[in-house]
């Protein structure tokens, strides 16, 4: 008989910590959602500041939003982590939490963001480089930039909604940079 493996441990405990995340959201009616997995602008003296500029990648909506962000990450994530480790893409999560979280507060101090769509665009952006070589541009990279992120750029220019394209553009662009800057890290030490 076959086991179940734990086969991308940093994209699994994502995963499931977003889902706990949501169900602590939906026992204390929201109040957890606000208090630890949003961001927004508070006091810096408040020490849950600085958690929710990396916890708000956990919190969601409702199971749509749940879902359509891991269906990507549980896609994605896995071939992801297998290329390139567990710590730099926990690394490269981190990162984009942190870049979105601080884009988000300063540029829009009166609203609050939630979700891994950041991290999601991270890791679209991030798949096209999988192919990266010398001296080459992955047509993959240049067609996700146009199609995903050009969406994006358009859709926040001309859609009024609750959708943070800003964030879905930011976490692309962490996601090609740290992608970048892992290929000539590899290529240095290799």
């Amino acid at each position: 008989m076959k086991r179940i493996r734990y086969n991308s441990p940093v994209v699994l405990t994502f995963a499931l910590l977003s889902l706990g995340a949501l169900l602590l959201g939906f026992l204390t009616n929201g109040a957890s959602t606000g208090l630890v997995f949003s961001v927004y602008r508070a006091s810096p003296t408040d020490p849950l500041t600085y958690v929710r500029l990396f916890g708000h990648v956990l919190g969601h909506s409702g199971w749509e939003h749940y879902i359509s962000n891991m269906t990507y990450i549980l896609l994605l994530g896995p071939m992801l982590e297998e290329k390139y480790g567990s710590k730099p893409l926990l690394l490269m999560i981190c990162v984009t939490a942190l870049t979105t979280g601080l884009v988000f507060i300063a540029l829009f101090p009166g609203q609050a963001l939630l979700g891994a769509s950041g991290v999601v665009f991270m890791m679209i952006v991030l798949s096209s480089l999988s192919s990266f070589g010398e001296g080459e541009i992955p047509l993959t990279l240049i067609l996700v930039v146009v199609l995903f992120l050009g969406q994006e750029i358009v859709s926040g220019v001309t859609t009024a909604d609750n959708i943070s394209q800003l964030t879905h553009v930011v976490g692309g662009l962490v996601g090609g940079l740290m992608g970048l800057w892992f290929h000539r890290r590899q290529e240095n030490n290799g």
